[in-house]
């Protein structure tokens, strides 16, 4: 299969790996479900205020008798960029993470629009401020692990949306990518784990 032979930056079982290691305990996983999505949407509601750089026609409709203007912004390119790259890591579940994408630019644009920046920047803060409390608790309290952006912050704030997702899809349905994919992952998983533990006690 061809996902066996990527490498570098598609290359999946990596990057699940990393991940997974530092999101081993059930409850910060349920914990990262449940916010890891709403820090994404928020940022996009944020970026929606920022000056649209492509001359292009705006795409304007009325929701619930409101109108929503879809610009193409700052907010519009980071979730087309996180959508071909979701995507590229795994066709399936990256259709699923970039309809998600859209729809949560879609879903913040109409925020946005609704809300105005006197506000909007308001339930930002909020929203940010709480989602990341609870990981930083999930992984203090239940993880005892600093959160993997500590190690990595480009892969924790990018595969973070895809890999929850791919999480949830998991438990539920049984997905892998491709078959066999869950039981390398683990072994990486595992690795990583021993090769921390052995640091840790090389610092003590």
């Amino acid at each position: 299969m061809m996902a066996l032979g990527r490498r570098g930056l598609f290359d999946l079982e990596k990057h699940f790996g990393f991940y997974g290691a530092y999101h081993r305990n059930p409850v910060n996983r349920a914990i990262h479900v449940l916010f890891v999505w709403p820090i994404f949407f928020s940022a996009l509601l944020i970026l929606h205020f920022f000056p649209p750089f492509f001359y292009l026609p705006n795409f304007e409709f009325s929701l619930w008798r409101n109108n929503v203007i879809l610009l193409w912004n700052v907010a519009f390119l980071v979730a087309l960029l996180y959508s071909l790259f979701y995507l590229a890591l795994d066709l399936k579940a990256g259709s699923l993470a970039a309809l998600l994408s859209a729809l949560s630019w879609m879903g913040s644009s109409f925020l946005a629009t609704q809300l105005r920046w006197s506000l909007a920047w308001k339930v930002v803060l909020v929203v940010q401020l709480v989602c990341w409390t609870q990981l930083f608790i999930g992984h203090g309290i239940f993880e005892k692990r600093a959160p993997a952006l500590l190690d990595n912050i480009i892969q924790a704030f990018v595969m973070g949306p895809f890999f929850v997702l791919l999480e949830v899809l998991h438990t539920l349905f049984g997905y892998e990518p491709y078959p066999g994919f869950h039981s390398k992952v683990q072994a990486k998983i595992e690795a990583n784990i021993n090769e921390w533990q052995e640091t840790k006690q090389k610092l003590y």
